[in-house]
């Protein structure tokens, strides 16, 4: 049993190795079980269940205005070969989300959250960021490793399985998952950024938003357990990388 378990394991990470793949954009390797395309039935299927199930709102202006500055960052992350749809969301919350098809949503809570045009384009490029960086599909790709190696683990534990992978399990995502996901939004951070900036917005009111963002806050998750990086983590690495590159 033992041997059948560290073959598992021997080849979930030769697997692993195989399917990492360096991102210049990021300048680092990903582990990539899975590519865009692979995820875009899915992401039609989930962008098609909340327009059926969640209120949109039709207020022209303001869908208008999603489009016209999302079209800006998506044309400056050089993104135009899809086509891309946006969709406000009557929500009070502030939120945003992207798919890897080419699809973003707002909410209304947002919208009336950001105060000018530069915070809006922070948010969509921001959401463009995760897509330029394959963070969907190098998610699920983490995920699906962790999970396999995890089995791996559980039948070497014998009749300890149980317990072993409710440690593993939630190891592995304090360690591994949960930490990627702070450094996914880090880096989504610093690519919307330069879009924002390349399209003609104000990087300094990237800063401004996320401050705002954090003093709309009641509270807080401690970094170590959230999948986002805390505010003041978020706002000083912005300071420094709009510092070193002499925007304001």
């Amino acid at each position: 049993m033992r041997s059948l378990a560290a073959a598992a394991l021997l080849a979930c990470s030769v697997a692993a190795l195989s399917a990492c793949a360096y991102n210049e954009t990021l300048g680092r390797s990903q582990l990539l079980l899975v590519d865009d395309s692979a995820l875009t039935q899915q992401s039609e299927a989930a962008w098609a269940q909340a327009l059926r199930t969640q209120r949109i709102s039709s207020d022209a202006a303001a869908n208008a205005r999603i489009r016209r500055v999302g079209d800006k960052i998506v044309q400056a992350a050089g993104l135009t070969d899809r086509a891309w749809d946006y969709a406000l969301f009557v929500s009070e919350s502030p939120n945003a989300f992207v798919l890897p098809s080419g699809k973003i949503g707002v909410t209304t809570g947002l919208l009336a959250l950001v105060q000018n045009d530069d915070q809006l384009a922070t948010v969509l490029g921001h959401e463009v960021g995760h897509v330029v960086a394959r963070h969907a599909a190098e998610r699920y790709s983490n995920s699906a490793a962790t999970s396999m190696v995890l089995s791996g683990v559980q039948g070497v534990a014998g009749d300890y399985a149980q317990a072993a992978g409710a440690i593993g399990g939630l190891g592995a995502q304090l360690g591994v998952l949960l930490p990627f996901s702070r450094r996914d939004e880090l880096e989504a951070d610093r690519l919307g950024v330069d879009y924002l900036e390349r399209a003609g917005y104000r990087p300094s009111q990237a800063v401004a938003l996320w401050r705002l963002m954090s003093a709309q806050k009641q509270g807080s998750t401690p970094e170590f357990a959230s999948t986002h990086p805390s505010d003041s983590t978020r706002i000083a690495q912005l300071e420094q990388y709009i510092a070193s590159r002499g925007w304001s």
